[in-house]
């Protein structure tokens, strides 16, 4: 057993980033206030089988029914262990949830103290790798991910095509990732090293092998890696990223630069190609009556356009209702009543 147990990692029990050290303290706890009852019962199970067998001749009293004390505990000791993890789960939940600001780096350190603005990250999950771009530095990585020790992170993450998850389990716990919208994780590494990360939600051939590397590193380190990322980068325009985004499995580190500021924002919004309408506009054009029959035709020919540019089968025109109408409609359409010429 502990042969094959040395083949396990420890890094949920043993994390480097404050968020998830908080979420382990927190399934400690838990468990250990569950192992409460599951101990003791355990122990009076194989107890009550030895007091109790046959060669014991232990005493029989058929008239027992009922004892209060015992009931006492047999009631009171669960519901307060339940109300206890219930009352910890709950706080857990709203002060680790990945969306809110962090309000410290470490338990020793707040945020005031610390005086650093989040480093913003956004995260693109491809098929089958992960884009990290880092707006305020101008540049981006292709399955590399490095940040400062005791610096927030804000992730900011969304997908080119189908769900997915990010997982860094040194650093906090998983966010999926999906297509037209964004998600966020609030996090900080505490100890420089290099961890790793990787896609938690199935997504297709390649999922086995969409992980990446996750470096926490002092801030003179994290300077000089984006000095070489600017230095040995690529250009990532629209026609870049539009290519990068086809499906491929195993892709090497890579290093890009020159990237459009609204990027990331076209993405979200499914609008990286320029001939496509971004959601947002859609949805606003939708909220004030639609775009009418040109524009349910416009995207049927686009989508099909977009499966088979990332390798998917050509998708063959579908048939579509544009509108629902009786005789009278398409007669006083064309200034003709029902009965005849007026």
């Amino acid at each position: 057993m502990i042969t094959l147990l040395g083949g396990c990692q420890m890094v949920l029990l043993g994390p480097s980033g404050d968020v998830a050290l908080q979420q382990r303290n927190l399934l400690i706890a838990a468990t250990a206030l569950m192992l409460l009852i599951i101990v003791p019962v355990m122990a009076l199970t194989v107890a009550f089988a030895w007091r109790y067998r046959a060669s014991a001749k232990a005493g029989y009293d058929p008239d027992w029914n009922h004892s209060l004390p015992l009931e006492v505990v047999i009631w009171s000791v669960p519901l307060l262990i339940i109300i206890v993890i219930g009352a910890m789960t709950w706080m857990g939940t709203h002060l680790l949830d990945p969306y809110r600001p962090l309000n410290r780096i470490s338990a020793a350190k707040p945020v005031a103290e610390a005086n650093a603005q989040p480093l913003v990250v956004q995260v693109v999950a491809l098929d089958w790798k992960w884009l990290f771009i880092y707006p305020e530095q101008g540049v981006a990585s292709l399955n590399e991910a490095v940040a400062p020790v005791d610096r927030p992170i804000e992730f900011r993450i969304t997908s080119s095509s189908v769900m997915n998850s990010l997982f860094i389990p040194a650093l906090a716990g998983q966010i999926y990732a999906m297509p037209g919208m964004q998600t966020k994780l609030n996090a900080v590494i505490n100890h420089p090293g290099e961890f790793e990360g990787f896609s938690a939600n199935y997504s297709g051939a390649g999922f086995s092998d969409m992980r990446f590397s996750f470096r926490g590193v002092d801030e003179k380190g994290f300077d000089d890696w984006v000095q070489g990322a600017r230095d040995k980068g690529a250009p990532l325009g629209r026609a870049e990223y539009r290519v990068l985004e086809r499906p491929s499995e195993r892709e090497a580190v890579r290093y890009f630069r020159d990237m459009p500021a609204d990027l990331f924002d076209a993405v979200l919004n499914r609008c990286v190609d320029p001939l496509r309408m971004c959601t947002r506009d859609m949805t606003a054009m939708d909220a004030s009556g639609g775009g009418g029959r040109e524009g349910i035709n416009l995207v049927a020919r686009l989508e099909g356009a977009e499966t088979a540019r990332r390798g998917g089968r050509p998708v063959p025109a579908l048939p579509f209702v544009t509108a629902i109408c009786t005789p009278a409609d398409v007669y006083g359409t064309a200034g003709i009543s029902a009965r005849g010429t007026d």
